[in-house]
């Protein structure tokens, strides 16, 4: 079209929509996840090789994990930046896993289930979070409670078959969403409660960023135990050992990083060689849960 002098009306471009949170989080976590889901701790993992001791400790931590994530979610239930996306029913783990502990620790769990350094550092960031920042939260819900409804569910079927669980999945409880038929359905209407959370250009970079953080705790819980498959752990002298603070309380409080002795704890009295298969299985399920379980979201 042209005017009368000529000149020619410039048609409005349209602008390209903004990205979907949960798009933008996958995005800014692809090259970490990518480096975990290159691990040769998962590819192991895959195979079966998960010993029931490690498996113990991997539940251990997600214990610990999960219930400062959900009483800080409780915390921001009526928040506006939080309540679209609060799901108890339908999410929650706490409780399942408190059923998890006691079938591998026993009735008196709570003062036998170990916090490693770095699971108590997940713990007090998650605090920080939920304290703090609230606004934040959606990032470390969303990369945990998704990735369970997906990759946890493949975690669950190699951990029945290599440990010879019961195929009633006691010991597994915390892998079972009986408040979601549909998983496929829920992570989909989950995304769209995100994707409409309102925050502002600035809140949403800090989500970002906190999405990668929380996937980065998650590699330093296997980390924090990797130095057990050095060099020195393979001479004469004394194995090392993890450094695991056992909850010295049966009232549900949960570990701060002063109550984690500096001190390295000794687990049962074995040589290295025995131990290196429990903490290399142990590594390969930490890796497999956070890089599957992103790989799905």
């Amino acid at each position: 079209m042209e005017m009368e002098t000529g000149t020619k009306l410039q048609c409005p471009q349209p602008s390209r929509a903004p990205q979907d949170l949960s798009e933008a989080i996958k995005e800014a976590t692809k090259e970490v996840h990518t480096q975990a889901e290159n691990t040769e701790f998962m590819r192991n993992f895959q195979k079966g090789q998960v010993t029931p001791e490690a498996f113990k400790l991997v539940m251990a931590s997600l214990y610990h994990i999960y219930a400062a994530l959900e009483e800080e979610i409780e915390r921001s239930r009526d928040s506006p930046s939080f309540a679209p996306v609060y799901f108890p029913e339908e999410l929650h783990r706490r409780e399942a896993l408190e059923q998890d502990m006691a079938f591998w620790y026993g009735p008196q769990w709570r003062l036998a289930v170990p916090c490693s350094p770095a699971t108590s550092r997940y713990v007090q960031r998650l605090h920080e979070v939920g304290r703090a920042e609230p606004e934040l939260l959606v990032a470390h819900a969303y990369t945990r409670y998704l990735g369970d409804l997906s990759g946890g569910q493949v975690l669950k079927k190699i951990a029945q078959k290599a440990l010879g669980l019961p195929a009633s999945g006691e010991g597994l409880a915390f892998f079972t969403f009986p408040g979601v038929p549909n998983a496929t359905k829920f992570k989909q209407l989950y995304r769209a409660r995100m994707n409409s959370l309102e925050m502002t250009p600035e809140v949403r970079h800090r989500v970002l960023a906190e999405a990668k953080a929380a996937f980065l705790l998650n590699i330093q819980l296997f980390e924090e135990l990797q130095g057990l498959l050095t060099p020195k752990s393979q001479d004469q002298s004394p194995p090392q050992t993890l450094g695991l603070h056992h909850r010295a309380s049966s009232q549900g409080q949960e570990p701060s990083l002063d109550e984690v002795p500096q001190g390295k704890a000794q687990l049962p009295s074995q040589s290295s060689g025995p131990l290196l298969p429990w903490v290399l299985t142990l590594l390969t399920f930490l890796v497999a849960t956070v890089a599957m379980s992103l790989y799905a979201l």
